[in-house]
């Protein structure tokens, strides 16, 4: 049986999750969230006191982390698991997602979850993102997208998902700053950088709604997917 892969590719706040898990609800496909296995690997090192770029810690500890994917029966969301803990909330902050970039950028722990999204892949139609699916973890996606806005928009963006978990303390400056450097890091890393190949279909979200953007994902998996 034939199964489809979308691979949806882009800067830190471009919308990619948000889109990526409605669009996977409406074809009836899994979501897989990688960035979400990065944060967990990036929470299990902070638990245990072993900095980002600490390779030698990062490689003795690494086979004690067991990750698990595990999706709601009833509304498709995906929750992570980390040694047996649902850890889906606890990875949810800004310093979370500094940790995952900076451990993304070591080849052994790309290698290590590599073969976790390849094999969802496989078992499943799917809808993944992160910055490297397209280029790197499944390159020969049925269709990739590579969603993009403006690092302004992206930072108010991420001001308004702030404000609504309660947390007013972030200033703009401040959030735009860490979205311009988490490009800068997230590009010019050694290990499968954030790159838009020469298939990737550009879509840049800046002056649209999450309908419209909704609407030309969907056309575009079906054109090429379901025809």
């Amino acid at each position: 049986m034939k199964h489809y892969s979308v691979a949806i590719d882009g800067p830190a706040g471009a919308g990619k999750s948000t889109i990526a898990k409605r669009l996977a609800r409406e074809l009836g496909y899994y979501y897989v969230d990688t960035g979400a296995i990065y944060r967990t690997l990036g929470y299990f090192f902070h638990l245990v006191g072993i900095g980002p770029k600490d390779i030698d810690g990062i490689t003795r500890l690494i086979d004690e982390c067991v990750i698990e994917i595990v999706y709601d029966d009833e509304d498709g969301s995906q929750h992570m698991f980390l040694n047996e803990v649902d850890v889906t909330e606890d990875i949810r902050s800004p310093e979370m997602s500094k940790i995952a970039s900076d451990i993304s950028a070591h080849k052994l722990v790309r290698d290590t979850l590599l073969e976790m999204q390849r094999d969802m892949a496989r078992k499943h139609n799917v809808i993944m993102d992160g910055r490297d699916i397209g280029s790197v973890v499944l390159p020969r996606a049925d269709v990739k997208i590579f969603l993009t806005a403006s690092p302004e928009v992206r930072a108010q963006r991420r001001m308004e998902e702030l404000k609504a978990k309660g947390n007013t303390k972030e200033t703009f400056a401040k959030v735009l700053k860490e979205i311009n450097d988490r490009d800068y890091n997230d590009s010019h890393r050694a290990v499968a950088p954030l790159k838009q190949t020469k298939n990737h279909i550009l879509v840049d979200t800046s002056e649209m709604t999450v309908d419209e953007v909704i609407e030309t994902l969907k056309k575009l998996v079906l054109e090429k997917c379901e025809a």
